[in-house]
């Protein structure tokens, strides 16, 4: 292999919600070096134009190239709404981005009717409403915007009564309407899993959540291009953020956390 193949990975997000993202890359690859790179400063994406948006990931992208990335991982359903096909006309290399996970909830569920819950410009975009044509036909989706929720991730609330409150006025309706399967369309959401969790209660509903998927597509690419580190050993992990030191610390020890928790959840 050549010495490119031993370049890092680049994750982008808004903010702390990639880290599901990152903790199933650095599971399934963990020779791999890879950068996360959060725009902290700009957080949350939801309300903001394209234009904005596309701007933003662009700064990270560049930021992530200078620092060799081999491939980089958009790991926000609104950086990917709004940016991804711009970022793959101006630059060369390859790129991952993430859909709302409707196939397989479409194809998997019993009841008909299926939940999303993401960003207002997500569940409002151009993009959602193609993958409902394509994958759901004859499928009632539920879409929700779940604003406030990426609010509550960044201030590590994720389990206040508050976030509880807010997730019950969204999945409630879902609820009464026989939902089967709950498609999270935002890497924040996977974070609010034991909040959402007690609003399902003991209710039959899958949370789905598109990470192991990107992590496994991530790795399918890098197998295709002959771009798989070939070292031995655990590889390098970066952190950077816009908003400053004392969010790279922040965004480090979360990520490591979460990664803990989901390597426990697997193995109990």
């Amino acid at each position: 292999m050549s010495s490119f193949s031993n370049s890092p990975i680049g994750i982008i997000d808004s903010g702390m919600g990639g880290i599901t993202v990152w903790a199933e890359i650095t599971r399934i690859m963990p020779y791999e070096d890879v950068i996360y790179w959060a725009d902290t400063a700009h957080c949350p994406y939801g309300g903001r134009t394209r234009d904005e948006i596309t701007a933003l990931v662009s700064v990270g992208v560049e930021n992530l190239l200078e620092r060799g990335a081999k491939i980089i991982v958009i790991a926000c359903n609104t950086a990917t709404t709004a940016a991804i096909a711009t970022l793959r006309q101006r630059w060369k290399v390859p790129f991952v981005g993430l859909e709302p996970a409707i196939k397989p909830a479409a194809l998997t569920t019993q009841s008909g009717v299926v939940g999303v819950l993401g960003t207002a410009y997500t569940v409002q975009s151009e993009m959602f409403r193609h993958t409902m044509a394509k994958y759901a036909a004859g499928i009632n989706v539920m879409a929700v915007a779940g604003n406030g929720l990426v609010e509550e991730v960044e201030n590590e609330t994720e389990n206040s009564p508050r976030a509880v409150a807010l997730l019950h006025q969204y999945i409630d309706p879902m609820l009464e309407s026989g939902i089967d399967k709950l498609v999270l369309a935002c890497t924040h959401f996977p974070l609010l899993t034991p909040s959402i969790r007690e609003v399902i209660g003991e209710r039959d509903v899958e949370i789905i959540n598109p990470a192991p998927a990107v992590a496994r597509h991530t790795h399918e690419l890098l197998v295709e291009g002959g771009m798989l580190a070939d070292r031995a050993g655990d590889g390098r992990y970066t952190f950077l953020s816009t908003g400053g030191a004392d969010d790279v610390e922040h965004l480090r020890m979360r990520a490591e956390h979460y990664k803990k928790s989901i390597n426990e959840t697997s193995r109990g």
